[in-house]
């Protein structure tokens, strides 16, 4: 998609979504339904469009670091809207869709670029520095918010207090500072592809200008708007539809996840088709870090405003699965070479994963 001017659909979908907001007040009928789902979907792919735009304009990293902030604002949208429709039965949808979403990046994300790269390019190098950075902050956050929350005593259950929730919401939003103001300012050229090439170079294309770069950030707004609006009005069909299949509740947060993560896995794809796989790195590992150092904060704000207990701590299953994924992707990615071997463990990885979520 060109990113010289703003393509017409990139501004009618929104336009379309707050056109079907405003028709679902006054009809209700399925076809309605099903128009929200499909312009919901293709509203987070305008936003992750304008969002690239604007990423173009400011540069690499700083260009990933926006697109994965777009996508968790969308996250964060979807989590809470749920929550508040939802109330205290929604209590471990932060913890699936989290779960999820570090498991879609770093099994099925970064196990397609790396099996997709290596056919096509064979051996791929990238940078050691930057993504052994962000796996060990990866970790640690990882385990504090999913895994820890086991073993407190003060509250019963998978659960954190009111103080150990605010106190991990805040440990989890300095971390991720921490690792936004490595990659943009004290070690950004960790994070560049080899040679230092930038987002726009490896394009071979120049940056648009401002004029382009404000107005996709103005419909970023809007797609923004649309979607969480239209996650809202659809939550009670997704779960629905999950009760109908009697699958368990969790398939709820993969599918957020999955709607939420899919224009960004496109993106980190295609990346690692033209042999950029720091790019597709930088993308991949960038979101679970926004997807977890931030929407933890979020719904953490949310439980402790209204009351509403927040289950966090993974059972043994999920634990064990987080476990494993973080070890494979460190030893995977800890030399600065993949190849198809590489990839086809991730992937194993994810599969498993999805078969025991359905299946549990």
């Amino acid at each position: 998609m060109s990113h010289a001017r703003t393509p017409p659909s990139t501004w009618i979908v929104p336009l379309t979504g707050w056109a079907l907001l405003a028709a679902s007040m006054t009809v209700h009928h399925p076809l309605l339904v099903v128009a929200q789902g499909a312009v919901l979907v293709a509203c987070v792919l305008a936003a992750v469009h304008h969002a690239e735009v604007v990423a173009l304009r400011v540069g690499e990293p700083f260009g990933t670091l926006l697109l994965a902030l777009a996508v968790t604002v969308i996250e964060v949208a979807l989590i809470v809207s749920l929550m508040l429709s939802g109330g205290e039965a929604t209590a471990a949808l932060a913890r699936d869709t989290v779960f999820a979403s570090i498991m879609i990046i770093l099994n099925g994300m970064v196990g397609v670029c790396l099996l997709l790269g290596s056919s096509r390019h064979g051996e791929q190098h990238f940078g050691l520095y930057g993504v052994n950075a962000t796996l060990a902050a990866l970790a640690a956050i990882s385990v504090i918010t999913l895994i820890l929350p086991n073993t407190t005593a003060t509250a019963s259950g998978p659960s954190y207090s009111a103080s150990q929730l605010a106190f991990v919401a805040v440990v989890s939003l300095v971390l991720y500072g921490v690792f936004v103001l490595v990659q943009t300012v004290h070690h950004r050229d960790y994070f560049l592809t080899l040679g230092g090439a930038s987002y726009a170079a490896d394009e071979h294309a120049a940056p648009p200008t401002t004029r382009v770069a404000v107005r996709a950030a103005a419909l970023l707004i809007l797609c923004l708007g649309a979607v969480i609006l239209l996650a809202k009005a659809m939550g009670p069909v997704i779960e629905a539809a999950v009760d109908s299949i009697e699958a368990p509740k969790a398939v709820v947060g993969v599918i957020i996840a999955a709607i939420v993560l899919l224009p960004e896995s496109l993106a980190a794809l295609k990346a690692a088709r033209v042999d950029r796989l720091q790019t597709s790195l930088n993308l991949a590992l960038g979101s679970a870090m926004a997807s977890i150092g931030l929407t933890i904060p979020a719904v953490a704000a949310v439980s402790l405003i209204t009351g509403w207990t927040l289950i966090l701590g993974l059972d043994l299953k999920g634990a064990v699965l987080l476990s494993l994924s973080l070890l494979v992707a460190s030893l995977s990615l800890g030399t600065g070479r993949t190849t198809v071997l590489q990839g086809a463990v991730h992937l194993v990885t994810f599969f498993v994963y999805l078969f025991v979520t359905v299946v549990p």
